[in-house]
């Protein structure tokens, strides 16, 4: 399939060729070529400390919401420069999967970044982007990039209405277009058929051992419609304890959480436990 390659500049834009449809400033693109060189030789063979490390060079980035709504047109948008919290748990997903296979360049950093973040590893339009983070992980889980671990560490299957992209149509621009809303109407159908499974806030303190560093955890929610509100990474720090390596609302910025994951959740009204999903 041929795309069209979209270099985004301050002041208009220019096309050229390339292999995926995507948009992309150039200051984007060197950030992309400087972060490969920065994580050279990072790779463990523990697969979540090299996520960890990888997370950690993210440290103090701003945190920008709704990156990825731009145009009106549903393509790969490439950002380092302001992360949202999924978005700064892709890109780690997808310099760490470089790491691995040993590549280094922009085209292989951009196929692992549609392939984590649309239904199935390709982008097809708005409603193929991997809107709801459960669904984040049951997808990826499907691609064998990771495994949602939640069941084995304590967690319990519930079953809750998905619809809050739908009944917050205002708040979506791409979804003023009929044919984007009719399928994310369809995404929710499916979800709704689903159970996800929940780790409660008040077991996870009792099975933080069970949790380790580079595991993708999110938070479920109590907010009708929402399965999940935020996610990170979890890190074990000096003090034993599982912190959440996240693009923070709180400190507008990537960071560790201060508090441990069990405490740090206890000051989010709205959280009810967590999801949790381990890269393979």
């Amino acid at each position: 399939m041929k795309h069209i390659f979209l270099f985004l500049f301050l002041y208009g834009s220019v096309s050229v060729s390339f292999s995926q449809q995507i948009t992309c400033s150039p200051k984007d693109k060197a950030a992309v070529e400087n972060k490969l060189a920065e994580i050279d030789g990072m790779f463990q063979d523990n697969f979540g400390e090299t996520m960890v490390n990888v997370g950690k060079t993210f440290m103090k980035t701003p945190y920008v919401a709704k990156t990825l709504e731009i145009g009106d047109t549903e393509t790969l948008v490439v950002n380092l420069q302001g992360l949202d919290c999924t978005t700064f748990v892709e890109n780690v997903l997808a310099f760490s999967k470089l790491l691995r296979k040993e590549e280094d360049t922009f085209d292989a950093f951009i196929n692992n970044l549609e392939v984590i973040r649309y239904k199935d590893g390709e982008l097809d339009g708005y409603a193929s982007r991997l809107h709801y983070f459960s669904e984040w992980i049951a997808n990826n889980a499907e691609k064998g990039l990771l495994k949602d671990i939640t069941g084995e560490i304590g967690g319990a299957e519930i079953i809750k209405d998905i619809n809050f992209m739908s009944t917050h149509r205002d708040l979506y621009p791409f979804l003023a277009d009929d044919i984007n809303y009719s399928k994310i109407k369809a995404s929710e159908k499916y979800l709704n058929s689903q159970a996800i499974c929940v780790l409660t806030q008040g077991e996870i303190a009792k099975n933080e051992h069970l949790i380790q560093s580079g595991d993708i955890i999110a938070l479920a929610t109590s907010i009708n419609g929402l399965d999940v509100t935020h996610t990170g990474i979890a890190t074990r720090e000096k003090d034993g304890r599982i912190h959440l390596l996240h693009a923070s609302t709180g400190s507008m910025q990537v960071e560790v959480s201060k508090l441990p994951l069990a405490d740090y959740l206890k000051g989010i009204k709205s959280n009810t436990g967590i999801m949790v999903a381990r890269p393979l």
